[in-house]
């Protein structure tokens, strides 16, 4: 199957290709980049070089693309960028999996409150928001236009949605604190992101309205049937990828450690990218760089009355595009790892 990548030549466009480059049952035959156009792949990401099959990036004009013999689409472009090409890759019959917020938030509202107006908002009813561990299968039959999920909330709805729909933890007073690689900012040339700013130097950002707390408490509710109100506190870490979130949560009455991993073994039982490790023991960013896996925890304090849990995965992989990768494969009929570690 032939697929492209629309904005290959950001962080997460640049993993996409090489998982591409290497995976066993599609061919990448299009890595578009305005700034980039005529260059050839493997001059800009010499990792792929002598695997590139001569692939030469080539400038993002819509009508060529939605023309083209090409099956599925990944957009690894900014928000607000993707929605236009979502439009009219859709209209052209492509299959599309979105890697930006365009199509993450179901509530239009919610979208203009947090990321201001949508390019495409005729087409927010029938995209489908996909975190392949959690949603519903009924979404490979459903979909033309796909929604990965951000890197932050899936470290926080991973562990959390389980244990909400079995009542092991209340509903409210949900902290997590969570912290970025900065690789999460994005390919771009700004002062707070140059090394001497970054190195020996972690601090909170977006306190309190972080654009993925529309996200995170949208897809809370959605699948416990009821408003989840969290307090989200993310940071930037001096590390290029990466994410650590830990979420303090009270225990349900009667709730223990024990309930809480039997919560998660009944929700991720086979689950190939989720790894539970024993209690006590806490995830390490170092352990699933490069993975598209996401290691999770738990620790019970009975002075305060809250579970502990932490959640470790690589923003790059299980947080943007091995996620892609993974949901393309069970949209497709591929076995759900291929081209994955």
């Amino acid at each position: 199957m032939k697929v492209g990548i629309v904005g290959a030549s950001g962080y997460s466009g640049e993993v996409l290709v090489k998982l591409l480059l290497g995976h066993p049952h599609v061919t990448l035959a299009a890595v578009t980049s305005r700034s980039l156009a005529g260059k050839s792949l493997a001059s800009v990401m010499p990792a792929v070089r002598g695997i590139d099959r001569g692939l030469k990036f080539v400038d993002s004009d819509l009508a060529a693309l939605a023309a083209s013999d090409l099956a599925l689409y990944f957009l690894a472009l900014p928000h607000g960028a993707a929605a236009t090409y979502a439009k009219a890759l859709v209209a052209a019959g492509k299959r599309v999996i979105d890697l930006s917020a365009d199509f993450r938030i179901s509530d239009l509202a919610t979208y203009r409150n947090y990321y201001g107006e949508h390019h495409a908002p005729e087409l927010l009813p029938s995209a489908h928001f996909v975190l392949p561990e959690l949603s519903p299968p009924a979404w490979k039959q459903e979909a033309r236009l796909v929604a990965a999920p951000g890197c932050y909330p899936t470290s926080i709805l991973v562990p959390l949605v389980p244990l909400l729909k079995a009542g092991v933890v209340t509903r409210e007073h949900i902290v997590a604190n969570a912290y970025s690689g900065v690789s999460g900012a994005g390919r771009k040339v700004e002062e707070a992101y140059l090394y001497c700013e970054r190195a020996e130097s972690t601090k909170a950002y977006s306190l309190v309205k972080h654009r993925h707390l529309a996200e995170i408490e949208e897809q809370l509710a959605l699948h416990t049937g009821a408003p989840v109100v969290i307090q989200f506190n993310p940071h930037l870490a001096p590390m290029r990828r990466g994410i650590a979130t830990t979420i303090t949560v009270p225990a349900a009455p009667g709730a223990t450690v024990e309930r809480l991993y039997a919560a998660w073994r009944a929700a991720y039982a086979g689950a190939a990218f989720v790894q539970l490790l024993p209690s006590g023991e806490t995830p390490d960013t170092a352990h699933v760089v490069g993975t598209n896996r996401i290691d999770l925890a738990a620790v019970h304090d009975p002075r305060t009355g809250n579970f502990v849990i932490t959640a470790a995965e690589d923003n790059l992989m299980k947080g943007a595009s091995g996620q892609a990768v993974q949901i393309m494969n069970l949209w497709c009929g591929f076995p759900e790892t291929a081209g994955l570690v």
